[in-house]
């Protein structure tokens, strides 16, 4: 561990063993991250333009693609600079930036995955409440709770972690993370609400990958019953 004090640069070590394949490995990237740029912005515009697309199953989809867009711009940006960088640096401000970036479009993910199937169990298991349940104003708060819940746990965490007194700069990662930030911590720093903290949000998003899973468990023994339930499982859930 480096004798640092105050550290204002991390150095990303997890790129070292594949310099000798740093020109394929850039071209590859990048021709995957232009596919991901076209292919939901492409998605979005068509839902924004079609007014048949403006129903929740579609702005939910979205939603998701805008996700994407956040969390890709998060990382692929610096990790091609850093294909054709002799050094791969990041300053401390953005790699506190990145690791929020990164942690909240993962944790969004799963908030609008959620919010997706309960649209979908709605719409499969109860279909003659579903128009009064999921009004406009109610889809207006779960997609707001897709995005704030990540948002604001995931503030907190960088926000404790910006206060701790650090003792190494080195990363062995591609990009960074909050967790192995926190291990770059001097021996005498209090981490504890760092990691209750760290603890509760996986709590929070474990609980939403049980629902995920029961939702779409339980639309599934429902859809078993009745050929039209298949027919609307098979149309709208499996491109989930």
């Amino acid at each position: 561990m480096d004798n640092v004090s105050v550290v204002r640069i991390f150095l990303l070590s997890g790129i070292n063993e594949t310099m000798h394949y740093r020109i394929a490995i850039f071209s590859l990237t990048l021709l995957y991250y232009c596919v991901i740029l076209f292919l939901n912005t492409s998605i979005i515009m068509i839902i924004i333009l079609d007014q048949h697309l403006h129903e929740p199953m579609y702005i939910l989809l979205c939603s998701f693609c805008i996700n994407g867009l956040y969390g890709t711009t998060g990382f692929y940006p610096k990790f091609l600079f850093d294909l054709l960088s002799s050094s791969q640096q990041i300053s401390y401000e953005g790699c506190l930036l990145q690791a929020f970036v990164m942690y909240s479009f993962a944790c969004s993910e799963l908030s609008i995955l959620a919010v997706m199937a309960y649209d979908r169990y709605l719409a499969i298991c109860r279909p003659l409440h579903y128009h009064f349940v999921m009004t406009k104003r109610r889809l207006s708060q779960l997609i707001c709770f897709s995005w704030l819940t990540p948002f604001s746990l995931f503030s907190i965490n960088i926000l404790l972690t910006s206060r701790l007194k650090l003792c190494g700069a080195k990363i062995d990662r591609l990009f960074c993370v909050n967790w192995v930030i926190v291990k770059l911590t001097c021996p005498d720093t209090d981490t504890f609400s760092n990691n209750i903290t760290a603890f509760f949000t996986i709590f929070i998003y474990v609980c939403h990958g049980f629902f995920i899973i029961w939702t779409y468990m339980h639309m599934i023994r429902t859809c078993v019953r009745s050929k039209d339930d298949r027919a609307k499982f098979m149309q709208t859930c499996v491109p989930h």
